[in-house]
Formats: C-alpha cells, structure tokens, sequence
C-alpha cells in the first residue's frame, strides 16, 4: 500500500472496514479485533494511528515485536487460526502497520475463551442473539434452518392424504405396508426430530403449518404506481399453506397482476403473460427453497406499473456472489427442502434456476443487501404500448 492509499484511509475516518490502533500490548485484544473483521465482511487494522487519525510513529523494533504479537495472536488466540498479513508503511515521524484480514471461510470465528465477536458500525461487540449466532452455524455449515424442531408440531399434525400420495407416487409403495411406524419413516426422511417435525417436515406435509410458523408465508402486494403506497393498492394476499400451496398461489398472484398480451392469438384468447410465466416458476422456487428460515420474516412480493420485486429474508450464503449464481453455481442453504423440492416444485436443484430465468428474460437485476439481510430480484415489465 502506497503511503498516499494509506492517508486517504486515515482521512476518512475509521468504519466498518478499518479500525485505527495507535499500539497493541495484549495479543487477546489483537485477536478480538481480526476474529471481529472475520466474522463480518474482513477489513484492516491500522497499527500506528490514533482514534483522532494523528500518526503515533512507530520505530522498527516496534514492528518487530507487533509482527511477532500478530502471529500468535492469529495462530493462537484465534479458533480457527487464520494467517493475516501484514504491511509496513513508512512515513517521516514513523512507521504504520497494515494488518488485513479477509472475510472468513469458517465462520464463526471465536476467541480463546468461546466468544465470538462481530463488527458494529466502527466499532466491535459479542454476537449475543440466538437468530445472529444461528446465521453465523448456518454458513459454517453446521446447522441448517430447515432442519430446526418445530415446537408444538408432531407427527398428528401431518396431512396424511396429501403425506400418503407423496409417499406412495415416490417410493411406489403403499405407507401401510411398511415394516417402520409412521414416525420412525418421517425420521429416516429427514422429517421428524426429537419427536417434532422439523421446518422442512413442516412446511412440505402438515396441515396447518402456519400455526406454529406463522411468518413462513408470501405476503403479496400489486400497486398501481411505481412506490409502496400505504393504503392504495390493487391486490393484496398473504399466501399460506404448505410450501406447494404457497408456490402455487404466489404464481397465480403474479399472473393475475400482469397484464397478458394477445400477439398471434385470437381475441377470446386469454393472451399471453407480458414476462414469461417460467421467469417467475424459477425465481419463486429459488425463492422458497434457498431462503434463510433462521430470520423471522416472510418472502414479499411487490407488483408495481414498471416491475416485479420478489423480496428473500437474508442474504447469499456464504461467499456466493451474484455473478456466481448468473453463472449457475450454487450452495445450497436447505439440504432438507431441496431434496424435496425437486420432486414437489418445477424445481431441478442443479444450480441452473437462474440461468434459466435469464435466458428467458435478460430484464432482470439481482440487488443483495448484506447491511439489511435481504435479497431481492427485480423483473423490469415491457414498457406498454401506446
């Protein structure tokens, strides 16, 4: 880093991805720092620079001994270790050390005491709230949202017709001449746990899953302008029932709301939906499967005069990007869901939903909004002919 790069970092002020130190003692509070940027979006200590931004200059046997404290503190006082690095920049009154750190693979990151630390702001705190350190197992791959007990739901709470037809149209076989009891098969189909049925068993096979999950559902709005609008609108559903249910009744919301061209058809045709109706069987799939159920919030959807937003509770796991999922890579967030998915919704699971989408309509924007724990996907209308 040049030293002019460095001054206009210092200039700026400390944020969430650069942290000011005018010296370091304590390898502990080191670590704390780096396990903090790892667990967030990764940043740069800045070693030899006050709160204020004034230099506090350095010599070189303080950077020897601060390089020698940043890798036992990396090696030592952060589970997983990690492997920072390190640059020397020089200035007239002294020298500055830049230590980065990337965002982490293995989150969560945690200290030599099992706490786990997270950025706020400029600053640093403990992550304390079950849904946070929930998020922070779930890109770990450690545990997976669809995969939670639900409480109050068992095996009664199944709809065993709709259970039964799903079971014997898959395994071509009646569920009554099975060796197992019911609920020993719900839990060798990754269904039930502890007794209860998990939030796939759940949202796939009970009756009433909104009893006990009752923010799990689509809430969908069609305005007539382009802006939410408080109290005038022109359709508005919340879509409930089982995951099919939902997914079904999300599809007729939108295609009701969208205006049907005639083209080559007859004028008694019913005409042909404005954006492809596959367009919005892939997206709303997408949607349902990979959402994050560790966050207490429905999928939205908002129609407006010029596009279609569909609004997913939580972010892309892990270190995917939004060019990576255009060019069909995946990471799949709900193992339980998907596995279903693929024989319950026009979903295929490989990665390609997507791509799909975009070869059928290009007019689409990916917006992922790591800060407010969304991602939404916008469908532009054709503009309407005069």
């Amino acid at each position: 880093m040049e030293a002019v790069e460095l001054l206009e970092i210092i200039a700026r002020g400390e944020d969430g991805e650069h942290q000011f130190k005018s010296n370091f003692t304590n390898g502990d509070d080191l670590a704390i720092e780096m396990i903090a940027f790892l667990n967030s979006r990764g940043g740069q200590i800045i070693i030899g620079v006050h709160n204020n931004g004034t230099r506090s200059g350095l010599t070189l046997e303080d950077v020897r001994r601060l390089n020698g404290l940043i890798s036992n503190a990396a090696s030592q006082s952060v589970r997983p270790p990690i492997n920072p690095s390190t640059e020397n920049v020089s200035f007239e009154d002294g020298l500055v050390i830049v230590v980065s750190v990337a965002e982490g693979i293995s989150k969560p990151y945690m200290d030599k005491n099992g706490v786990i630390w997270v950025k706020s702001g400029s600053d640093k705190r403990k992550a304390t709230s079950r849904e946070e350190l929930q998020r922070m197992f779930q890109d770990a791959g450690l545990i997976h949202g669809d995969e939670v007990p639900v409480n109050g739901l068992t095996v009664a709470d199944l709809d065993m017709d709709y259970f039964r037809n799903f079971f014997e149209k898959e395994y071509e076989e009646s569920l009554e001449s099975q060796d197992l009891p019911l609920p020993r098969i719900l839990e060798n189909m990754n269904l039930v746990k502890e007794g209860s049925l998990n939030v796939a068993g759940a949202l796939l096979f009970a009756q009433r899953p909104q009893f006990r999950l009752p923010v799990f559902i689509v809430k969908a709005v069609s305005y007539p302008g382009i802006e939410i609008h408080e109290s005038q609108y022109l359709d508005s559903e919340d879509l409930t029932g089982k995951l099919a249910d939902i997914f079904q009744k999300s599809l007729g919301f939108i295609t009701r709301n969208l205006r049907h061209v005639q083209e080559n058809q007859t004028v008694n045709s019913t005409g042909i939906i404005e954006i492809p109706k596959i367009v919005f069987e892939e997206l709303l799939a997408n949607a349902l499967i990979h959402r994050d159920y560790f966050i207490s919030a429905p999928v939205r959807i908002f129609i407006f005069s010029d596009r279609v937003e569909i609004i997913n509770p939580g972010h892309l796991p892990n270190n995917l990007t939004i060019e990576n999922i255009k060019n069909g890579n995946s990471n799949i967030r709900n193992p339980i869901l998907a596995s279903f998915a693929t024989r319950i919704l026009p979903y295929r699971g490989l990665g390609n939903g997507i791509r799909r989408a975009l070869k059928e309509y290009p007019q689409i924007d990916f917006i992922e909004d790591k800060e407010g724990n969304i991602f939404k996907v916008i469908a532009h209308r054709p503009v309407k002919s005069a």
